[in-house]
């Protein structure tokens, strides 16, 4: 397939899709291989930068999005409703961190982690596709294991997990502290 044709094919399934499509299925419809299809999404990322288009090409761990640039967002706004924002509390965000950097994890881990029962927390997570589950563990009770999604990375700027700061000792000891401190609230509730 001639390059133009195979940008147009790429432009017109990930319009159409409207969320991510994974490498290996795009470089199957323009039948090409993985090497050549990156070649020529990096062309693409390249001319919509180059050419100050509204749109780019987004990135993640084995798939690619057409998105809209940020810096136009203001005007979409003007234009469609305001979505609706997450509200991200410092428990949800706790237990966001603690799935994030130890996927696949279960509602048991994460909880022995905090130190508190975090079901409110999981199913707001899971509501705002930032969670998923992905599947069971293979013990007893089957216990469900949850772990991040392209929307996480999507939020967040991340392309990929590796990319997500390393933990220092001192905020693993300041989180420790902070789920004690919710424990003893519990307590004397």
């Amino acid at each position: 397939m001639k390059r133009k044709r195979a940008e147009a094919v790429i432009e017109a399934v990930l319009f159409t899709m409207g969320e991510s499509v994974e490498i290996g299925r795009l470089a199957d419809v323009i039948e090409e291989d993985v090497k050549t299809l990156t070649d020529i999404l990096k062309g693409m990322e390249e001319r919509y930068a180059r050419e100050d288009r509204g749109i780019t090409l987004v990135r993640f761990e084995d798939s690619v999005q057409l998105c809209t640039k940020e810096d136009m967002y203001e005007y979409l706004v003007k234009i469609a409703k305001v979505p609706k924002k997450m509200s991200l509390t410092d428990t949800v965000l706790e237990t966001l961190s603690i799935i994030a950097y130890k996927q696949p994890v279960t509602r048991a881990e994460i909880e022995r982690v905090r130190g508190v029962n975090c079901d409110h927390a999981i199913n707001k997570l899971l509501e705002y596709d930032l969670i998923a589950e992905l599947g069971r563990l293979d013990a007893p009770g089957r216990p469900l294991l949850f772990g991040t999604t392209e929307q996480f990375l999507r939020c967040f700027g991340v392309g990929k997990l590796e990319e997500l700061p390393e933990l220092n000792p001192v905020q693993i000891e300041e989180f420790k502290q902070q789920a004690e401190a919710e424990v003893q609230l519990q307590l004397d509730v």
